[in-house]
């Protein structure tokens, strides 16, 4: 993968001089056998912002420092929200788990296949099934996650209503009490603000900064209760924006930041390999040591 301008080289030769490229051939990026993943995942969040302004996120910043990362993680198309976190969710595409619209609810394309869920294989019932006494979690605040994984096969469920600071404090106190071994944390913004008043706009900028410190307060919450030597701590998004709207085939609209943070994972480096979003859950069930469902088609990051 290429650098796509001298703005984002820029970026990334000052925030991270002499570091290697994270490739697929790399022996030594496959990070040991994790007991505990968690995923932060925010709305609308594009890779532009990041790369065109930096020092102003200075937690992602640091995650990116503290791990191997790419600005250039691609969407499915459309660019749209439900579609995304369920391939996000699911290693694998909408023609496959059958999600098509932003804020599908059920599948309007019959899924290839289904497992005890009712649902194409995710993340969770992966987890579940092979891994039957681990403890895992959902905190979201926009209702349309809800929908897109296995709630009978998650044992900490909670959703608010357009507020991240409830979801990311309920988060936060699930994971001191419980040490998950899967936890997935969704963030609603910035993408309510990159529809309401344009995704280069300095309202936009300000709610990417307030997601930014949502995010040090979860990671700073992970590293402070959880074994850092036996955790990886992955972040992303599901997709940019344009204008006010997002869907589109624009790269503005489909790259987006994925980093992925745990011990032999080279810290400070680009991951030098196409990274989709149905890489993410074969990325998990990777680090987790888990069997990937037959129906998957995305790659662990890490091989």
């Amino acid at each position: 993968m290429f650098l796509k301008n001298k703005t984002i080289a820029l970026f990334l030769t000052a925030a991270f001089v002499g570091g290697a490229s994270l490739t697929a051939e790399s022996a030594t990026a496959r990070a040991p056998k994790m007991k505990h993943v968690v995923m932060i995942g925010t709305d609308g969040f594009s890779a532009e912002i990041l790369t065109q302004n930096p020092g102003a996120f200075p937690n992602i910043e640091r995650m990116m420092k503290a791990g191997s990362y790419t600005t250039e993680a691609r969407s499915v198309l459309p660019s749209s929200s439900a579609i995304n976190w369920a391939t996000l969710l699911m290693g694998a595409g909408s023609e496959m788990h059958g999600f098509t619209e932003w804020g599908s609810k059920t599948p309007e394309v019959e899924p290839i296949c289904t497992t005890k869920y009712g649902m194409f294989p995710g993340i969770f019932s992966v987890v579940r099934d092979q891994r039957p006494e681990a403890v895992t979690g959902v905190v979201y605040s926009w209702e349309g996650i809800g929908y897109l994984f296995e709630k009978e096969a998650v044992d900490f469920v909670r959703a608010t209503r357009d507020d991240d600071d409830e979801a990311t404090r309920l988060f936060c106190d699930f994971v001191k009490e419980q040490q998950p071994t899967l936890a997935f944390m969704y963030i609603s913004e910035p993408d309510h603000t990159g529809h309401t008043r344009g995704w280069r706009s300095p309202e936009y900028i300000a709610s990417c900064q307030k997601v930014d410190s949502l995010v040090g307060v979860i990671y700073d919450c992970v590293r402070e209760n959880m074994d850092m030597k036996t955790t990886a701590v992955i972040f992303t998004s599901d997709h940019g924006g344009k204008g006010t709207g997002h869907g589109g085939k624009t790269m503005s609209e489909m790259q987006v930041p994925y980093i992925v943070i745990g011990p032999k994972i080279p810290a400070g480096q680009k991951i030098d390999r196409i990274v989709m979003k149905y890489d993410n859950a074969p990325t998990i069930a990777d680090l987790l040591r888990l069997d990937a469902p037959e129906a998957w088609y995305g790659k662990s990051i890490l091989r």
